[in-house]
């Protein structure tokens, strides 16, 4: 006996159908026949479940954000010491990447794109969430003595986002390495350098 396709579970399968393929192709290149196509359904059916395309990216990547961004907040409110909160939040972006790939992916490579229609104004302001995320971790690093004080706060927050964040470019989720692997390599790497 087979189990019954819930409307709930046909949308989340369709989402995760529409977030590879517009991870893939892009999101301007996969077209709703597309995302039906793999899916196996007629274009019209999926319009009975989003109204449209740019229905499914919004909830593709608002709640994946949402997600992310709880995991911040909960390292900014922990009582861990300001070193450990960094290695937590670099630990949690690894996971995001290997757990969330193509949502990365998405926001990645379509943000700026996204970001010009009012719709998804709010890519911006999560944009500058996480700037904040960083900067108020770092600042506490420097405060705590974790951190050395002569560093440009604003280039390690920079170089910390492009680095971690490419990394769905790369990073391959069950590859040879783990996302724990990479982040606790990435973490030895900033934090305390590759020189001898």
């Amino acid at each position: 006996m087979s189990a019954v396709s819930t409307p709930e579970s046909r949308r989340d399968e369709l989402l995760r159908i529409a977030a590879g393929l517009f991870a893939e192709r892009g999101y301007r290149n996969t077209t709703v026949r597309d995302i039906a196509d793999a899916a196996g359904i007629l274009s019209g059916s999926l319009y009975h479940h989003f109204d449209s395309k740019e229905s499914m990216v919004d909830e593709i990547l608002s709640s994946f954000q949402a997600e992310l961004f709880a995991g911040y907040d909960e390292i900014l409110a922990s009582a861990a010491p300001a070193r450990e909160k960094i290695e937590a939040a670099v630990r949690l972006s690894f996971r995001a990447i290997d757990e969330h790939h193509h949502e990365v992916a998405i926001f990645q490579n379509e943000a700026d794109q996204l970001g010009r229609m009012e719709r998804f104004g709010y890519l911006a302001e999560r944009n500058e969430q996480s700037r904040q995320v960083w900067m108020t971790l770092l600042r506490s690093g420097v405060e705590a003595g974790a951190l050395r004080a002569d560093l440009d706060l604003e280039l390690v927050y920079r170089f910390i986002r492009d680095t971690v964040w490419v990394a769905v470019r790369w990073y391959r989720p069950g590859g040879e390495l783990s996302h724990d692997q990479v982040a606790e390599q990435y973490l030895a790497i900033l934090l305390d350098g590759i020189a001898a």
